[in-house]
């Protein structure tokens, strides 16, 4: 099921990720040659990431039919009404919980934030900003999508958090930056084939 809808995003957003990472990558490498700055790859992978993150989110939030349900304001109404294990559980709790990882994950890192409340006040921001555009062009909002969308950027903060200090301590052993950039690489190349075995097993 999982698999099924990241197979439907990424077939209506290839075309819009594929011209989107043209026109970023050709503008960014402009830019780095005009200024004459080094590129740092691991740098531009991540921002390359959050880019596809964005347009795959935007894609998700605004083009499915949920046409048979209707908006809560209650919070926790919609979370408990699902069975665990079941289908829509999944979808709409997992789901909206999984789906903001990532965004706790890039803001973090960009932010380099230090404080729970900064991460809790930015993603409630944009969970708010998307449940009131879905309603503005006839979907549904949901207070419990907001909270697990915060839930799930909490939980991307706290992964940021510890794996900058696993990081940290890997700089101080290897003391050089070129050798560091190449294992980071690597790493992100190998948490990248463990989500693709794990979307393939569903």
């Amino acid at each position: 099921m999982i698999r099924k809808d990241i197979m439907n995003v990424i077939q209506y957003t290839w075309p819009m990720i594929l011209i989107a990472l043209i026109i970023v990558i050709s503008i960014r490498i402009s830019w780095l040659y005009k200024h004459k700055k080094p590129i740092v790859y691991h740098q531009e992978i991540i921002g390359l990431f959050f880019l596809i993150y964005i347009l795959a989110l935007f894609q998700v939030v605004t083009f499915q039919d949920v046409s048979w349900s209707t908006s809560n304001f209650i919070p926790f109404k919609e979370i408990f009404r699902y069975n665990i294990g079941e289908r829509l559980f999944f979808k709409n709790v997992v789901g909206n919980f999984l789906i903001f990882v990532p965004y706790g994950l890039f803001v973090s890192y960009y932010l380099d934030i230090k404080k729970i409340r900064y991460i809790l006040i930015i993603s409630f921001i944009a969970s708010l900003s998307i449940e009131y555009i879905q309603l503005i062009i006839g979907r549904v909002f949901d207070v419990d999508d907001i909270i697990l969308n915060m839930s799930g950027a909490l939980f991307g903060y706290v992964m940021y958090k510890i794996m900058k200090s696993i990081v940290k301590d890997i700089l101080n052993i290897l003391k050089r930056s070129n050798i560091f950039n190449i294992i980071k690489i690597i790493l992100i190349i190998l948490f990248l084939f463990i989500i693709y075995i794990w979307v393939s097993s569903w």
